[in-house]
């Protein structure tokens, strides 16, 4: 399904103070808003996904899953920054006529946010009933359930936390050193960087997976072996993949609004913040995350009113939000149909 493209022909400040004089957001919408105007589905993207959900999110949303297009107006955009059709690093600046580079602004997940809310007005959007997002795209999800309190019914907030972490900071510096290392970044070149993207790609697999991850599926079963091991060419191969579908200025910008990440900026610390959340909550941790343990997920619980409780454990880690979707549709069903605010949600065992 071809991307969308909305071009806002009007400035649009950042948080920061910045002002784009324009702006294009790159966005899907699958299914009809109902008579009603309840069943939309907002989805918010992670780090270097795009807005094309039922490609990258199968088993939750598709024709015949949770989320299907007959019973819901699914719309997913692009984040503002990233490679795939919404005002980025690789974006003609007018004011050059140069892409921008490293010359791009920093951008926060409010700024990620507002373009949303652009967004939902240019489609008539009234509200949203359900507003899920795992990772960064919890970070967004969050956040736009503090700017817009009304807007958003509920809420699903997956793998994510309140404000990054230093663990999680310490994580995406070491891949913008990687990145930085490779002077082609310097270049100013579409393909600038891309050595250092995949250097940096490769360390961030190491905290989205975990030692259980490799030990069982990166193992050698040759005891011979000395060199070209299968977890060397499986870091190398994820590595090419990812330059091959995006560039390192979008990843390192990204990895900086993550950093930027805090509910509690300027609103009297985080707390507070997540006391002005008013959608019914649904918070979902995985016990294996090694990026955000669960113990930040229980937090959010304990704090954003309202509020229920969910986790499971998964083989793969912090990918486990986009792998283990019968978990998932079992805890978002249990969480929709029932009236379960404040409490745990048990999952059931999955035939």
């Amino acid at each position: 399904m071809t991307t969308q493209v909305y071009k806002y022909s009007q400035p649009f400040e950042l948080e920061s103070g910045y002002t784009f004089p324009e702006l294009e957001i790159g966005f899907h919408t699958y299914g009809r808003l109902n008579k009603n105007r309840d069943n939309v589905v907002w989805v918010c993207h992670a780090l270097t996904a795009n807005s094309d959900v039922l490609d990258w999110w199968k088993g939750l949303f598709g024709g015949k899953d949770y989320f299907n297009t007959d019973d819901y107006f699914i719309v997913c955009a692009n984040v503002l920054g990233s490679a795939y059709g919404t005002t980025s690093p690789l974006s003609i600046n007018p004011t050059t006529g140069q892409p921008y580079y490293l010359s791009f602004p920093n951008i926060s997940i409010r700024d990620m946010v507002k373009a949303h809310q652009l967004l939902a007005k240019h489609l008539n959007i009234d509200s949203v009933e359900v507003l899920i997002g795992g990772s960064l795209g919890g970070a967004q999800a969050m956040e736009w359930t503090i700017m817009d309190a009304d807007f958003i019914k509920n809420v699903i907030l997956i793998a994510t936390n309140a404000r990054q972490s230093a663990w999680g900071v310490a994580f995406n510096e070491s891949q913008r050193l990687a990145i930085t290392a490779d002077r082609t970044f310097y270049a100013g070149t579409p393909d600038g960087g891309a050595k250092g993207l995949k250097a940096a790609r490769s360390i961030a697999l190491l905290s989205y997976r975990g030692y259980k991850t490799y030990h069982i599926s990166q193992q050698e079963d040759n005891d011979s072996i000395t060199d070209n091991f299968r977890a060397a060419s499986y870091q190398c191969y994820q590595g090419d993949k990812l330059v091959n579908r995006f560039n390192a200025y979008s990843y390192w910008h990204l990895s900086k609004s993550m950093d930027s990440h805090n509910v509690g900026r300027n609103r009297n610390g985080v707390e507070k913040a997540l006391g002005l959340i008013k959608a019914r909550t649904l918070v979902i941790g995985i016990k294996s995350d090694l990026l955000f343990p669960i113990e930040e997920q229980q937090y959010l619980f304990r704090h954003i009113p309202k509020s229920s409780f969910a986790e499971f454990d998964s083989f793969y880690g912090h990918d486990g939000f986009l792998i283990e979707t019968e978990a998932l549709t079992n805890i978002i069903t249990s969480f929709l149909k029932t009236d379960v605010k404040g409490k745990i949600i048990q999952l059931q065992q999955i035939a």
